[in-house]
């Protein structure tokens, strides 16, 4: 597939949508009828910590949408010569889990408390042992209960629960749904019937806690859809929501909303059995579609699905690139400092390149990315930490080496469960994610990290609002009964040309005496926690 090869006339009617609200930017990509995006546009965004807890406001959920959909509408205009006025499709996508409430009126209760609160611990650990099953801290259901458990007032008022992308979706079609990967971060899916658990539902509803409300879960929770199904149609006060200047026309059809994780094993074509994918950024997680139920279940593995509804297995952590763009910013200061200039982008590739001359030690530093709590460790909170031994050599290389070995530490320590524990078996992991753009370095440490190859295809730097836009453009061109599996084998990933990164036998090793470090920094970490408030 090229991505350079796009015609000067463009048909609208063949053109499909996708927005995702990331961590840090909202994208909007636009794709022509050969899946190749032609315009994009985009807002940087910052969650914050207010009142303990992270959060955005919603105001800035639709000035962020309309500014990252302007700079594409001008993309179009500028390009095509053309003013953009309706799509084929569309589809909206954001990070997942989290907890938006609102009452009859349609107003928020509490400001949207994301995935990034690990202030469920209570309620996780419960319903963890009620339902036989891990709910991690992030999930929907944790932030529900947790707020029943601390009594707050505002439960009872609640008629609607929904993640981000839920209501972005909801606030533009009126239609309270989700689709299956998304919701599978809210509540535990059943796959035989792509809709949430009855049984857990059941056992929820009966909790002491929960009789007392005149809601169940499923009176207050979106609908379920899978992928390709009709999720409803742009109403006029949406398409106003998105464009202001009125030239976007109302009544194009919507796929079901997802989640990040939904649209990175879209991008990566990873939702197959036997696949898996690495979706890399602020947060990093690895998604593998399974071939058999896990024997058990653990903490730190959630359990989610493709979005189709086939079980997959998540290893989720919640900080990765956070402390390294905090390093990165703090060198571009003294460059400026010096009277010096230098781009961001070759900021960054030069430290991540200077990572692959550090000594095969590290230096024997050792470091903590940990911005906000990590469930994997047991870390309610987190404390950056970098430390050096009295013995240790610090050089740049040994500094950034280490850096990139912190990121992917948490990572190591949930996948060794399921390929040591479980015997999961995955042939290669496709990445995508910032981490990745910088050539070959992020693939060769993540590959010498987890003694995987990893593979990045030329779509990987599209990531999550592509991946959402093919959705959207499997919504209307799927064929009779083709799978969304078939759909990406044969119509969009069919000519892609994979670059593949094997791992190293010693420089896994190396990273394997890094892990010992980072093992025992840990409780010098959870030291760090309790004593610096």
């Amino acid at each position: 597939m090229s991505f350079k090869t796009n015609n000067k006339v463009i048909d609208q009617n063949t053109l499909s949508l996708g927005i995702e609200f990331g961590s840090t930017r909202v994208k909007a990509v636009l794709i022509n009828d050969q899946f190749a995006p032609i315009a994009s546009g985009a807002y940087d965004w910052e969650n914050k910590l207010i009142d303990g807890y992270w959060t955005y406001d919603l105001d800035e959920v639709w000035s962020g949408l309309q500014i990252a959909y302007k700079e594409l509408f001008e993309n179009v205009r500028a390009e095509y010569d053309v003013k953009l006025t309706k799509v084929a499709s569309i589809g909206f996508s954001g990070m997942m889990h989290g907890y938006l409430s609102f009452n009859k009126n349609a107003e928020l209760l509490v400001p949207f408390r994301t995935w990034r609160n690990t202030t469920t611990d209570a309620a996780s650990k419960k319903l963890t042992e009620l339902f036989a099953f891990n709910i991690p801290h992030r999930w929907t259901i944790s932030h529900l209960y947790q707020a029943i458990l601390n009594k707050e007032a505002h439960v009872k008022e609640i008629d609607f629960v929904t993640t981000l992308a839920g209501y972005v979706h909801w606030k533009l079609t009126g239609e309270r749904v989700v689709g299956v990967g998304e919701a599978a971060g809210m509540f535990p899916i059943d796959s035989e019937i792509i809709d949430f658990d009855k049984k857990r539902v059941a056992q929820f509803n009966e909790l002491e806690e929960v009789k007392s409300f005149d809601w169940s879960i499923t009176e207050i929770f979106p609908k379920v859809l899978a992928a390709g199904s009709v999720a409803g149609k742009l109403s006029e006060e949406g398409a106003n929501l998105i464009d202001p200047t009125g030239h976007l026309m109302a009544g194009i059809p919507f796929c079901p909303p997802e989640g990040d994780a939904g649209t990175g094993m879209v991008a990566t074509n990873s939702v197959a059995e036997r696949t898996g994918n690495i979706s890399a950024g602020t947060s990093v997680f690895s998604m593998i579609v399974l071939e058999e139920a896990l024997s058990s279940y653990y903490e730190e593995i959630d359990m989610v699905t493709t979005p189709t509804g086939k079980p997959t297995a998540m290893v989720h952590c919640n900080n990765f690139t956070t402390d390294i763009n905090a390093w990165a910013k703090l060198f571009g200061e003294l460059i400026e400092a010096l009277g010096l200039s230098v781009d961001k982008n070759q900021l960054f590739t030069t430290l991540f390149e200077q990572s692959l001359k550090a000594d095969s030690d590290g230096g024997k530093l050792v470091s903590c990315n940990y911005y906000s709590g990590e469930p994997i460790t047991g870390l309610e909170e987190g404390r950056p930490l970098f430390v050096q031994m009295p013995d240790s050599v610090l050089s740049l290389p040994n500094f950034m080496r280490t850096q990139i070995y912190s990121a992917l530490a948490t990572l190591k320590i949930g996948m060794d469960i399921l390929t040591s524990k479980e015997d999961v078996r995955v042939d290669q992991l496709l990445g995508h994610g910032g981490f990745f753009k910088t050539k070959y370095v992020g693939q060769k440490m993540m590959a010498d990290a987890l003694n995987v190859p990893v593979t990045v295809m030329e779509t990987a730097g599209e990531g999550g609002p592509w991946g959402m836009a093919l959705l959207a453009a499997y919504l209307l061109r799927k064929q009779d009964g083709e799978t969304l599996e078939a759909f990406l084998d044969k119509q969009v990933f069919s000519s892609e040309v994979p670059n593949t990164v094997e791992p190293s036998k010693v420089e896994s090793n190396d990273f394997e005496e890094f892990m010992k470090r980072y093992t025992m920094m840990l409780d010098v970490e959870k030291q760090a926690v309790q004593s610096l408030k």
